[in-house]
């Protein structure tokens, strides 16, 4: 057996403040807490797993950096805005009231929100 067949996939999340972001990905997304040790969280994403890293000048970069796919798009983005979550209006996007934009084909859907350090995060429905 190989990693790839036997190993959990992590994405790693830089921050500049390990418990105001630990409070956003478990209170506001509704992550499950795996185990935290003196160098970070893990946090449960689907099968794979979130590592929140602090770093105290952390910069978050202007692209999305994580998302998740979703069957609903409007339900998705309705859940998160009622746990507080706000979704970002881009100038010239032609999203609509939620924050969703559609693509020219309108099957495509994202909507795109920010953590507490500015990391872009997604929400896109295929």
């Amino acid at each position: 057996m190989t990693f790839q067949q036997t190993g959990t996939p992590v994405a790693f999340v830089n921050v500049s403040d390990r418990e105001r972001a630990l409070g956003f990905y478990r209170d506001k997304l509704g992550l499950a807490l795996r185990s935290s040790d003196a160098f970070g969280d893990f946090l449960e994403f689907g099968s794979a797993l979130i590592r929140l890293t602090a770093l105290p000048d952390y910069k978050a970069g202007p692209y999305p950096m994580l998302g998740w796919n979703v069957e609903d798009m409007v339900a998705a983005v309705t859940a998160l805005r009622d746990r507080g979550v706000t979704f970002t209006i881009y100038d010239g996007m032609g999203q609509d009231a939620l924050g969703i934009w559609t693509a020219p084909d309108g099957k495509a859907k994202v909507a795109w929100f920010a953590d507490p350090d500015g990391n872009v995060l997604s929400l896109s429905q295929a």
